[in-house]
């Protein structure tokens, strides 16, 4: 049976306080399933650059570290695609990316292919089809780049560029935090500001889905980040030469505080959204009631069946079905 694991640095359970929520589980990095195969393609070009320099002439010297230079140059737009991809399938809101460069570096990778291809004196037309074969094939390999906009419906954009470049500094300020921890050497406080950095990002994402929220959350995905990052880098000087348990503790108390106030946050935000919808909904339905259009309390909802009838009731004939709840309304 497994148990579970304690010692002098462990936290002390309930330490959080009882009306707490859970702290939330720090998000996995956002990988592509497909971004390993950038690098093996690259590997299996380097027979144009190892015996580029065994060749006879200067241009077919040239050609073959063209060739290489153009394929690698295409596997890394590639690479950068997938992780624009994975960025853009792990948001529910989400821009497509600006630049297609899965597109370009599969253009990339035909083109070097035709050009490490070629030789002087053979048909271009050989070494064009080779090139637009292998552009082809890495279409199919990795799928074509993201073309619309995910949950931007009803959304400004100018608006939701001004949360994106807020948001962007807000990571930052995140990223400073973690590396600054990493001083310290100890796993316990780098876990404890990662779990931080999960609620902050809770935070990033109802301000991403609602850009109006901005002006409410913009001095905690500013001044209190900032504030939370050089706290940290001075915790991690001092803890890191002195271990004082007290400037530990502090730290973690703060961070707690934080927890709570960016979660009571993101709450309310979430409940203005709902407050929000109720308001439209009763806007529809007085709207629908002025114009007459009343549903009657006795006419089901549409696909819903009622909860009496039976598998003989279904098979009898409409004459049938129709008379048969009159018959037992009549035998009561």
């Amino acid at each position: 049976m497994a148990r579970r694991f304690g010692g002098k640095y462990s936290p002390v359970p309930g330490q959080r306080g009882v009306d707490d929520p859970p702290l939330p589980v720090p998000p996995a990095e956002v990988r592509h399933r497909f971004e390993s195969r950038t690098k093996w393609i690259t590997i299996m070009a380097t027979p144009l650059l190892l015996t580029a320099f065994f060749q006879g002439t200067p241009f077919e010297v040239a050609t073959q570290l063209g060739g290489f230079g153009l394929i690698a140059s295409g596997m890394i737009l590639t690479r950068e695609g997938l992780q624009a991809e994975a960025a853009y399938d792990a948001r529910r809101v989400a821009r497509k990316p600006a630049v297609p460069r899965k597109l370009f570096g599969g253009i990339m990778a035909g083109l070097g292919l035709a050009v490490g291809s070629f030789e002087p004196g053979a048909a271009v037309a050989g070494a064009g089809l080779l090139g637009f074969t292998g552009s082809i094939l890495h279409w199919l390999s990795f799928g074509p780049d993201p073309t619309k906009d995910k949950g931007m419906e009803g959304i400004d954009s100018f608006q939701q560029d001004r949360v994106a470049r807020v948001i962007s500094d807000a990571e930052g300020y995140l990223s400073g935090m973690t590396d600054a921890i990493r001083r310290t050497g100890d796993r316990q406080m780098e876990a404890r500001v990662n779990l931080f950095a999960a609620t902050a990002r809770m935070l990033f994402e109802q301000v991403e889905q609602d850009p109006v929220s901005l002006s409410s959350a913009r001095r905690y995905l500013g001044v209190y980040l900032m504030g939370a990052r050089d706290a940290t880098v001075k915790f991690s000087d001092l803890y890191a030469q002195t271990r004082d348990r007290t400037a530990r503790d502090e730290y973690e108390a703060l961070l707690t505080d934080l927890e709570r106030n960016f979660r009571a946050l993101a709450d309310r935000l979430r409940q203005g959204d709902r407050t929000d919808m109720d308001i439209e909904i009763s806007v529809l339905r007085d709207r629908l009631a002025r114009e007459g259009v009343r549903v009657p309390a006795e006419q089901p909802l549409i696909g819903r069946q009622p909860a009496s009838q039976t598998l003989d009731d279904l098979l009898r004939l409409p004459d049938e079905a129709t008379a048969a709840p009159a018959e037992r309304k009549g035998g009561r």
